[in-house]
């Protein structure tokens, strides 16, 4: 059977009504923060548009309030499940804003709580980025590098192997310099969460918000040339793993 499902979600930004809503509601600043390329018709009933080549969504607007409100609900499934999103821009004192963020729709049988957990943690790190994005590199639209680690054998912890291979030191917290050393980007640690499956690592760089998805995947936004960057780490990801999986 289908099930509903409901994910809440608050952030403060330090930045203004304007540039939340440049983030949030248009393509380059979505692929910014968050996965791309998207495309908008921004326009009450226009149509939004995630293509990431192996998997795409298309989504239509619902509500269209520049700097206040933006919702959408992708296209519905022959079983009737979909995906909604909104978010409220609430304007603070002294050029802050807080944006106000729910997730909602129908679920097929078979995805329950636990994919609802790994999607509010996905969220969490998601909109920490977005804030990141606004504070530190707004106006600067992001290129989106994806990459995908190789299968790996059930069970298999290639999480310390990933770090080392970055060359970040197990137990780096938040605020730590560090240097990925395969690429020569120095940064600040800005994102860490080490929980059974849910690991997550963010470094911000000059040029860039880098995020490792525990050993699922790679999702980068670099601010500078990324002409060969989703290759680079891509090849990266394949030879980190590769004596790994015998």
């Amino acid at each position: 059977m289908t099930h509903e499902f409901e994910i809440n979600k608050e952030v403060e930004v330090d930045g203004t009504p304007e540039q939340v809503w440049e983030a949030i509601a248009t393509g380059p600043g979505i692929d910014s923060w968050f996965m791309g390329p998207h495309t908008v018709d921004g326009r009450l009933g226009g149509r939004m548009s995630l293509d990431l080549g192996f998997f795409q969504e298309s989504s239509t607007i619902t509500a269209w309030e520049p700097g206040k409100r933006l919702a959408y609900e992708s296209d519905k499934g022959e079983d009737g499940t979909f995906h909604a999103m909104e978010y409220l821009i609430e304007s603070r004192e002294q050029g802050s804003t807080v944006l106000r963020f729910v997730h909602s729709g129908i679920l097929a049988d078979g995805w329950g709580d636990e994919f609802v957990d790994q999607q509010s943690k996905g969220w969490d790190m998601y909109l920490f980025t977005m804030a990141e994005y606004v504070k530190h590199f707004a106006g600067k639209p992001g290129v989106y590098v994806f990459g995908q680690w190789p299968a790996q054998p059930e069970g298999a912890d290639n999480w310390p192997v990933l770090l080392k291979a970055l060359g970040v030191p197990e137990g780096a917290q938040v605020g730590d310099e560090v240097t990925l050393e395969p690429f020569g980007v120095h940064g600040v640690v800005d994102y860490v969460v080490e929980h059974d499956a849910h690991n997550f690592l963010g470094v911000r760089g000059p040029e860039g918000i880098y995020r490792f998805h525990g050993t699922n995947a790679i999702g980068h936004h670099l601010f500078g040339d990324a002409t060969g960057q989703a290759e680079k780490w891509q090849a990266f990801l394949d030879q980190t793993v590769g004596g790994q999986t015998s």
